[in-house]
């Protein structure tokens, strides 16, 4: 009999952990890394070594423009711009900026690595991630303005959850529903999300506010990966118990 209770809670024990994310190291490592480049840079403020007011602004608006993308710069520029993708992708602009990236990573990315495993889905991260900034620049490879922030690849595990764990419930804070916690399917909450992104595009200038074409580029290559490697492999949902928060550029 102890031993029949001990199994069966060994059970619920793993099954606990594998619905918190448990086996999901890479993101939480991505989580980490992105918090501690955000911290050791100007953006944060923290760092003395960038001084303050003017000083600072002008640091902030050199790093961007060194570790993020430069559309202008990506196609006409030095070779090593090239890169600016992928490194864009662990800078963020602000608290606000880094907290809403993170917590959509942390609601999406755990069960999306356990799914992929925890090579395919840095792979996949970092690729969609670089695929999604790299469309945006093309779209507006005029752009002088620095685009930085992991919300392309972020895009893309949201698509890639959408196709992997449909059916899998998320909690939902809707404005026009006084911001009340609701629980939807992800088919429900994650179209909805990018028909909004969407409309946002259309009405977007061109500037240093949110890449919302990025989004949409991350999302949509996200979804047609997981399709054409999952697709006579798709498993089952489980519940996303996690709350969702509001994504940034």
């Amino acid at each position: 009999m102890i031993n029949a209770r001990s199994t069966a809670a060994g059970r619920a024990l793993r099954a606990v952990r594998a619905v918190r994310g448990a086996s999901a190291p890479m993101t939480y490592g991505l989580m980490a890394l992105c918090c501690l480049i955000f911290v050791l840079g100007p953006a944060s403020g923290l760092t003395p070594a960038y001084g303050s007011g003017d000083a600072l602004t002008a640091a902030q608006r050199t790093y961007f423009r060194r570790w993020g993308v430069v559309p202008e710069q990506l196609f006409d520029g030095p070779a090593r711009d090239v890169l600016t993708p992928a490194t864009a992708l662990f800078v963020h602009g602000s608290w606000v900026h880094l907290l809403g990236n993170m917590l959509f990573l942390f609601v999406f990315g755990t069960m999306t690595e356990e799914r992929m495993g925890r090579l395919e889905f840095t792979l996949f991260y970092v690729g969609c991630g670089y695929l999604a900034l790299l469309g945006y620049a093309a779209a507006n490879a005029a752009s002088e303005q620095s685009l930085v922030g992991a919300s392309g690849a972020i895009s893309a595990v949201l698509g890639a959850f959408l196709y992997l764990f449909p059916r899998a419930r998320v909690t939902s804070l809707l404005p026009f529903l006084f911001f009340l916690p609701m629980r939807f399917p992800a088919w429900v909450v994650l179209p909805f999300w990018a028909a909004l992104q969407w409309l946002a595009a259309g009405r977007s200038a061109q500037g240093p506010g949110v890449a919302y074409l990025a989004h949409l580029v991350g999302f949509g290559v996200g979804f047609v990966y997981a399709w054409a490697r999952f697709r006579t492999t798709r498993v089952k949902a489980a519940a996303a118990p996690v709350p969702e928060g509001e994504n940034q550029s």
